[in-house]
This record gives C-alpha cells, sequence and structure tokens, in this order.
C-alpha cells in the first residue's frame, strides 16, 4: 500500500505514529512513537515532534523547530524558524522530571513567530500571533499581537493575519478583509 504522504529519506519516522494524507516531512526531521500529525502539514528541516504530540490539519511547522511532549497544536497553527517550546518549567539535567511535563495549547489559527519562546504551563488563543523572539510567559488571549520581552499584548489581529484597527471603544476592524470585531469583558468576538 502506498503512503499518502511524503517523508524525505534523511528524515526518520518511528513505529506507533499517525501521519495523515498530504503532510510533507522534509529534511533531517524525527517524528517519535506516539506521536499524530493531521492532514497537510508541512514539517521544515530539523524538525523534531516528540512522543504524545499532536498537530491538526494544516499545520506549518518551519525549519529547526522541536515540538516537545505535553504541546497540541490545533489545526491551521503556524510555528516559525527556530521558535522554541519547553515542557518543565524547573529543568535539572541530574533530576528526571518527565511526570512534571506541562501542557501548552497553540489553538486554532495561532501564529508562533520566528526564534519565539513558548513557557510550558501556558495556551496561546486562536488567531493569535506571537511575534518574532517574544518570550511567552502566560496565556494569550484569542486574536492578541504578542511582543517583547517577557511577551505583552500591543494590539490584536484578524483571523487574515492583519493588524486590527481600533475604531471605537470596544470595536476593531480589519482594513484588509473588512472583518468587525468587538471586545466584549475581555475577549475580542469576531462580528458585532
Amino acid at each position: 500500500m502506498e503512503k499518502e504522504y511524503f517523508i524525505h529519506e534523511s528524515s526518520y519516522v518511528d513505529s506507533n505514529c499517525s501521519i495523515g494524507k498530504g503532510t510533507k516531512i522534509w529534511h533531517f526531521s524525527h517524528i517519535m512513537t506516539g506521536s499524530t500529525i493531521g492532514e497537510n502539514c508541512n514539517l521544515g528541516q530539523n524538525v523534531v515532534i516528540s512522543p504524545g504530540v499532536e498537530l491538526g490539519n494544516n499545520v506549518k511547522v518551519q525549519n529547526n523547530v522541536s515540538v516537545y511532549t505535553g504541546v497540541i497544536c490545533e489545526d491551521d497553527v503556524f510555528l516559525g524558524p527556530s521558535c522554541v517550546f519547553t515542557n518543565v518549567i524547573n529543568p535539572r539535567s541530574f533530576i528526571e522530571r518527565k511526570d512534571e511535563y506541562k501542557k501548552t495549547i497553540v489553538k486554532k489559527g495561532a501564529s508562533i513567530g520566528a526564534n519565539s519562546t513558548i513557557v510550558c504551563g501556558y495556551d496561546i488563543g486562536k488567531y493569535a500571533f506571537i511575534g518574532a523572539g517574544a518570550v511567552v510567559t502566560k496565556d494569550v488571549p484569542d486574536y492578541a499581537l504578542m511582543v517583547g520581552t517577557p511577551a505583552r499584548i500591543v494590539g490584536y489581529v484578524c483571523k487574515c493575519g492583519n493588524k486590527l484597527e481600533k475604531i471605537s471603544e470596544k470595536n476593531y476592524k480589519c482594513n484588509s478583509c473588512e472583518k468587525v470585531y468587538t471586545m466584549k469583558d475581555t475577549k475580542l468576538i469576531e462580528g458585532n
């Protein structure tokens, strides 16, 4: 039976992995036992997917990214080049802490910029945008644009990825696709 996905000959895929139709895994990557990769994903060069990691459909993982145990990426997530995940708060080389791994969920449509760091145990909201080099040390709301060290909200982005313009006290608009968003309590909601 022919595989419905592509794996470059220089990459390793351990047994007991699930890889969806149309997915491409490029040079020097390692997919470890027990990981799940959805359909139509693209994993660049030198990517490691650790045991138990879940990648949804249409996830793009750029070069030099290690996605460690405890990380779940929902559909349509973008992981920029050399971004970093952690899974233990207080690592020591001489103390095994595999039973202390913390979960990190990157929700649907979120983008994580190049060289950014996501400290474990925090969730990235849907369609959030983490700027290049940012260090995330807390939960990120849906649609939030985060930059800096530690990362802080500097605005909001549309589903299409463009920065939203604040048009009133509680309303935002995308000048690219014309979508309108409303702030209700502390959550940005698409539509009025």
